[in-house]
């Protein structure tokens, strides 16, 4: 009964029905978008775990850095295990402001062995058109740490990677055009038909006019209405908070590597029979001793033997047909199937034309 109770656990996980969702939940407005910033800079005031001699890229960039302070020194002349070269990326979301902070994640690219206690030295992130967005530097937060000795070391979690909190300074803004001539558009972050045809009456319905349209599964075109005319944000927070009935296909999704399946509310399986069987293989090793004669020249070894065992359960023919997420829970749960089989059995039903959604392995 423990596998039933955890297969029903699993499954049930995606089973409520599709219902109303706002707009803002279940879409984004065409040109508010993120933008992606990236930065090379160093990492100072580590406690000898930083980059070795080998990265030479240190040295060199610790030497640039120099000669813009005003001081000359060779990079052959450095030692630079207390500075780490890293990268520094950050997640610019729209509508921030010259001013403003987001933080930064800082990224070892060198052979430190930690990054806990440094601190970044500005560092500027360009974006894709290579212009300079915003400004990093501060101390590091990397929740881990790592330490050796001669001959034990202990590592937690990835002290090689950490965020500075707010540590990034906005310069410049990313600029951002909600509308394009007199047209606002309204992309779904899940395409389909239906919702967008939902989306499109929902609107037309609250502005009394027919000015939007669905344009394809993923988009929604509105025509700005007069009456907002140089008030798009209002417009937007109007038709944000609508209420859409939202739609979606039935899939099965199955992670082999963890054994993970969920199953959508809409899927279904036409009448099937499934052959279930348990096989147990079961293997040991003894270790046996093998000496040679007293006068003999040879060594006593450790040999090995290896007994396998093999146990196979009856095998049946169980029908399995479901309506609901619940007939089908109640039909593999029937058969005692584990996460791992059900995810076999899902493959040759699927294979067999029986399984009506769209099957993924991630």
């Amino acid at each position: 009964m423990k596998n039933a109770l955890t297969i029903t656990a699993c499954l049930l996980l995606a089973s409520s029905l599709a219902g109303a969702a706002r707009i803002k939940d279940i879409s984004g407005i065409q040109g508010a978008r993120h933008n992606q910033l990236v930065g090379y800079g160093l990492v100072v005031g580590l406690d000898g775990t930083g980059d070795t001699r080998q990265t030479v890229f240190t040295t060199q960039s610790l030497a640039s850095m120099l000669t813009r302070l005003g001081l000359q020194v060779s990079p052959l002349a450095m030692r630079v295990k207390n500075v780490a070269a890293v990268m520094v990326t950050v997640d610019l979301p729209p509508f921030l402001k010259p001013g403003d902070r987001v933080d930064a994640l800082v990224s070892s690219v060198g052979d430190a062995s930690s990054l806990q206690g440094g601190l970044l030295i500005q560092t500027p992130l360009q974006g894709a058109d290579g212009k300079v967005y915003a400004v990093a530097q501060g101390p590091l937060s990397t929740g881990g740490y790592a330490a050796s000795g001669a001959t034990a070391s202990v590592t937690k979690n990835h002290p090689t990677v950490g965020t500075i909190p707010g540590g990034a300074l906005i310069e410049a803004a990313v600029p951002t055009s909600l509308e394009s001539g007199n047209t606002l558009t309204i992309n779904l972050r899940q395409p389909d038909f239906a919702t967008a045809s939902r989306l499109a009456a929902a609107v037309n319905s609250h502005l009394g006019v027919s000015a939007a349209r669905a344009i394809d599964a993923a988009s929604v075109a509105v025509t700005i209405p007069a009456e907002y005319a140089g008030r798009v944000p209002e417009l937007v927070a109007a038709l944000g908070a609508l209420e859409v009935s939202t739609d979606t296909v039935a899939k099965v999704v199955v992670n082999e590597r963890t054994g993970t399946v969920v199953v959508g509310a809409l899927v279904t399986i036409l009448p099937v029979a499934v052959a279930h069987a348990g096989l147990t293989v079961e293997i040991s090793t003894d270790l046996q001793v093998s000496q040679p004669n007293p006068f003999g020249k040879g060594k006593t070894v450790v040999v090995p033997k290896s007994n396998i065992n093999v146990q196979e359960g009856e095998v049946s023919l169980t029908p399995v047909s479901g309506t609901t997420i619940q007939d089908l829970v109640r039909s593999l749960n029937a058969i005692k199937a584990t996460p791992r089989d059900i995810i076999a059995i899902l493959q040759a039903i699927k294979s067999a034309g029986a399984l009506q959604a769209e099957l993924e392995v991630i």
